[in-house]
């Protein structure tokens, strides 16, 4: 990929079914926009259609899900990062709303589409910070659950959301023509920075340090299955959404894509994050090396 093609969305939306398409795209599925094979998904009445039922439900079942966590979470009462880990469930719920309305393609009017999608770019990059901010809470460097702690998550979230959010929009609806894209060139550095870069590195990070501290810190290999196994299930869901998903759609005449795949995969991923927070939790571990805030025998 030459440089100049950096921040540029066309291949990714021709091939690919994602929130930002909708930004740029206009009256029609994104897909077809750009070029690729539309989503058209089960024709409905009035030349309509729903074009994506597969993701809608499966982010229907995620946000039950992550609901039902939360309710899980409460109970431990004596586990570390507790409204912490509950912050990032409820940071997917969002995404997951937001889903239904922007990659679950549900006939309504273009410019809802387009603040749902741009709420949606928005709250991925808040919950992958708060998920990186997860990764530090097992460190202890602020007490978890302290007005202190929650009140820097909170505040470094929001201000993220708030800033994606405004750049999704005016990328939407052309309020100040600073992110204004033409026909030839759908190029925008600021969204491919905090949608595409941003919530990948806060994951590579956040895997890094849970590593070093289930491994090194804590002695344990069993956590360590969950946590693999999010990164591998959330990798593939990407690579079917990316990669895959124009052949499925080619193969089907539009019917489905790698959307729901990716959807499916990362709820299940979420799903496996919650378990290994949980299992770094419990107090039944033979460590040699507890560190502060984990009970350990």
């Amino acid at each position: 990929m030459g440089s100049t093609q950096f921040g540029n969305f066309g291949d990714f939306c021709r091939d690919s079914t994602l929130p930002v398409c909708n930004l740029f795209a206009s009256n029609q599925p994104p897909n077809a926009f750009f070029g690729g094979c539309p989503l058209v998904g089960i024709e409905l009445s009035d030349d309509r259609n729903l074009a994506n039922l597969g993701s809608i439900l499966l982010a229907f079942i995620g946000i039950i899900g992550s609901f039902f966590l939360i309710w899980r979470s409460e109970r431990k009462q004596a586990a570390v990062g507790r409204r912490e880990m509950q912050l990032f469930l409820l940071g997917f719920i969002i995404i997951e709303v937001c889903e239904i309305f922007s990659v679950g393609g549900i006939p309504i009017r273009d410019d809802v589409r387009k603040g749902f999608s741009a709420v949606h770019i928005a709250a991925i990059a808040a919950t992958s910070w708060v998920l990186f901010l997860n990764a530090l809470v097992g460190f202890q460097f602020l007490d978890d659950g302290t007005p202190a702690s929650l009140g820097l998550f909170a505040a470094s979230a929001t201000a993220i959301f708030v800033g994606t959010g405004y750049i999704a929009l005016d990328t939407a609806f052309d309020w100040t023509g600073e992110f204004a894209t033409s026909p030839s060139n759908y190029r925008n550095i600021a969204l491919y920075v905090l949608y595409q870069l941003f919530p990948l590195v806060c994951l590579v990070v956040f895997f890094i340090l849970e590593t070093y501290l289930v491994v090194r810190v804590l002695g344990e290999y069993r956590p360590m299955v969950y946590l693999a196994a999010a990164a591998v299930i959330f990798a593939i869901g990407q690579v079917f959404n990316y990669v895959v998903s124009v052949h499925i759609c080619n193969a089907t005449d539009g019917k489905i894509n790698g959307a729901l795949f990716e959807t499916l995969f990362t709820v299940i991923a979420v799903g496996s994050l919650w378990f290994f927070w949980s299992s770094i939790t419990e107090d039944d571990w033979p460590s040699t090396q507890p560190i502060t805030g984990y009970t350990t025998t």
